[in-house]
């Protein structure tokens, strides 16, 4: 068995564990601790802050997942100041192993490897992700994050991807109008402009202004609260809206990667866990033509755990390091 950290790198927040794995799995994750990433200057600094807030002296090794391609000799995080030197990680944190992870690349491999339990069922056969072929995995929250696991005998891949870049596709003449608007935004729309949580705010308007309605400018969070409090009815058509618009997506992406299970991630996922499986998600993920029938013996589930990037970053090093 080996301890570690885990931490997850985000925009804002950066989270911190300590897990236990062995054999390749992951078999304890500890109580996070959630540190704001505007009072730390650096990944060092706040790695030492998590050791100060559990009192004890850290592992030598680490499963590090970052909002932010891993790449090259230096990574700049997505909304957020820090830059990490993978060269100097070792030296840097006090470890001498590690995994350095996309965060959508970890929540892969979380799908992967939670408990059946923890993955809520939304449409399609009601059984468990079959155990080989291809889990697509979709994520909104702030972006709209995509990766495949690839199951075969005996263990499985992750394969990260920006398939929240593709273009976006309306399906009938109001999202002709969605598309319309945010073709006056920005020079090519994706799948990302609608289906993260920023997209309510083009989707609310868009109903807004078909009916005739003056609204005032807000923000997405605001749109979303009201949506899902039921206090706007325009909020709420938009959120409708959005779960339409997802699920066209996740049964696009699932044609695209020859899944034979979906899974749905994500902070924004999350939050809609009830809105989704009543819904008309499912719907839009089967109505792909002549490949319909196809698209329902798909099993579609939500993943739950409350910390599938700590969990996740966790597993991508179990399955670096098995011993």
């Amino acid at each position: 068995m080996t301890e570690l950290v885990t931490a997850d790198i985000g925009g804002t927040h950066a989270r911190f564990a300590l897990a236990v794995v062995d054999a390749g799995r992951v078999v304890e994750l500890g109580a996070p601790v959630t540190l704001a990433t505007a009072d730390y200057a650096s990944l060092q600094t706040a790695w030492a802050a998590f050791g100060a807030r559990i009192g004890r002296t850290l592992p030598h090794a680490a499963a590090i997942a970052v909002a932010s391609p891993v790449r090259g000799e230096v990574i700049r995080l997505t909304n957020n100041p820090w830059t990490i030197r993978p060269a100097l990680i070792g030296e840097r944190l006090g470890v001498d192993r590690y995994v350095l992870i996309n965060d959508f690349g970890a929540v892969g491999h979380a799908v992967a490897q939670v408990p059946a339990d923890e993955l809520l069922h939304l449409c399609g056969p009601d059984g468990p992700l079959p155990e080989t072929g291809v889990i697509t995995v979709c994520g909104p929250g702030t972006g709209l994050g995509v990766a495949q696991v690839v199951r075969r005998e005996g263990g499985y891949q992750v394969v990260e991807t920006e398939g929240g870049h593709m273009d976006y596709a309306p399906l009938d003449a109001i999202e002709d109008a969605l598309l319309q608007r945010l073709r006056g935004l920005y020079t090519r729309v994706s799948v990302e402009r609608v289906c993260a949580g920023p997209g309510i705010v083009a989707i609310y308007e868009t109903l807004a202004a078909l009916e005739g309605r003056a609204v005032a400018s807000r923000d997405d969070r605001a749109i979303w609260t009201e949506a899902l409090d039921g206090t706007d009815p325009i909020a709420l058509a938009a959120l409708d809206r959005f779960c339409l618009a997802l699920g066209a997506v996740a049964g696009d992406l699932a044609l695209a990667q020859g899944a034979t299970g979906v899974a749905i991630a994500g902070g924004l996922g999350f939050r809609l866990r009830d809105r989704l499986a009543r819904s008309g998600f499912g719907e839009r993920f089967v109505a792909k033509g002549r490949f319909q029938g196809m698209m329902a013996a798909i099993p579609v589930k939500l993943i739950t755990h409350p910390q599938p990037g700590l969990f996740g970053a966790a597993a991508a090093f179990a399955q670096a390091y098995p011993e």
